[in-house]
């Protein structure tokens, strides 16, 4: 068997872009694989056709070697654009060898070890600003059926926090623990926002509401400082989404920076090289909570690796997405059950990709939320949850 064939789309996702790939092999067989990175799409996009020229006329089945002759080839090394689109095409030769042999992924990555997981949700908030709108908007997101959520508190704040903007923080963690009660895991998220006094100060102010993790509380460009927070933080530190290569977790846990690793399988190269980062992640006994805020192709690539990592501890999952998203990935089918996820055992990741679908929902630019007091409206009107809802027993 032989890759033949290379496409790309970019899909209008309301607060970013889609990037999906698609290989066409001689077979007939296709594969599809997704590395969408925020306010980077077209770049990706770019990256994975400059890479993906390498692959036409090689066996899809040579997944690793083709994944390591690619960073070789990476003369100027790594970097977020160069590992995302490394992500999708190393999804899409996985898909096709699962597909061939009648597997579903994870089978290929060593076996499952769980057939559902747990989520907490992201997105639920949407179009909240006080802490009533939040209190509100959390026990929408308990009736779905999740058990934790995660938000980001901090409006605009960067580096640091005056008294007002510190005690509104803590008003709106307040409201929505009073709303949803003491069992519901609550997950403070930074968008590496604060400086090092200010996040060990929130992480002091809000200790009282039980988070069950404080992420990426400062940038992820120093370890060091990421480290002195965790020494210093009552609340446990988790952080990953924006590191990329397994020699950056390797430094993280060795200067002890972090409680749960969060790495981004759209972004750091592919299920293997996340599959590493894991296996580091255990021989220092820590969990990892992939970071997985992406497309519908991104949440199967993370669903398999889910499967089949033994630390796995929970699935970040979109409370809703785009309402055209059926379009584009007809034929998913996730079921939420009580805050848990069942992964799919259809051959490949389980998923395909409507081209002309895509065609019907181009590229649009959108600028960067997170430090403009706008993420609360990261969803449009009609949004809708992209999963069956199914109440247990």
């Amino acid at each position: 068997m032989k890759i033949t064939a290379l496409r790309t789309h970019i899909v209008d996702a309301f607060r970013a872009n889609f990037v999906f790939v698609v290989l066409e092999t001689d077979s007939g067989l296709t594969g599809v694989g997704e590395g969408t990175l925020e306010m980077r799409e077209r770049a990706v996009a770019a990256m994975i056709e400059e890479c993906g020229r390498a692959l036409i006329g090689q066996d899809p089945f040579a997944v690793d070697h083709h994944v390591e002759t690619m960073l070789r080839e990476s003369y100027w090394r790594t970097g977020a654009v160069l590992r995302s689109a490394l992500s999708a095409l190393e999804a899409a030769m996985l898909d096709i060898k699962g597909k061939a042999l009648g597997v579903p992924v994870y089978e290929l990555l060593g076996g499952a070890h769980r057939r559902r997981v747990p989520c907490y949700a992201n997105a639920w908030f949407a179009g909240a600003r006080e802490p009533a709108d939040f209190a509100r908007k959390a026990e929408t997101a308990l009736a779905m059926g999740f058990r934790a959520l995660k938000w980001d508190p901090f409006g605009t704040a960067w580096m640091q926090m005056d008294g007002a903007a510190r005690r509104r923080a803590v008003a709106i963690v307040r409201a929505v623990r009073e709303a949803v009660g003491p069992e519901v895991d609550l997950m403070i998220e930074g968008h590496g926002r604060l400086d090092v006094p200010t996040a060990v100060a929130m992480a002091e102010e809000l200790a009282p509401f039980s988070p069950a993790w404080f992420e990426e509380p400062i940038p992820p460009d120093s370890i060091d400082a990421m480290a002195e927070v965790k020494r210093r933080s009552p609340i446990p530190i988790a952080t990953g989404e924006r590191l990329y290569e397994p020699h950056r977790f390797q430094e993280l846990l060795a200067k002890g920076a972090a409680d749960i690793l969060q790495p981004d399988v759209c972004h750091a190269g592919g299920l293997g090289e996340t599959k590493r980062i894991a296996w580091l992640a255990q021989l220092a006994f820590k969990p990892v909570a992939p970071h997985n805020p992406m497309g519908p192709v991104g949440n199967a690539m993370t669903l398999h690796l889910a499967a089949a990592i033994p630390n796995f501890m929970i699935l970040e999952t979109m409370a809703t997405d785009v309402p055209w998203r059926a379009e584009v990935v007809p034929g998913e089918d996730l079921v939420l059950e009580d805050g848990w996820m069942e992964i799919p055992d259809r051959p490949g990741l389980g998923i395909e990709i409507d081209e002309e679908a895509c065609a019907r929902h181009p590229y649009r630019v959108y600028d960067l939320r997170h430090y403009r007091g706008t993420l609360t409206d990261i969803r449009p009107a009609k949004a809708t949850p992209f999963f069956r809802i199914r109440r247990g027993a």
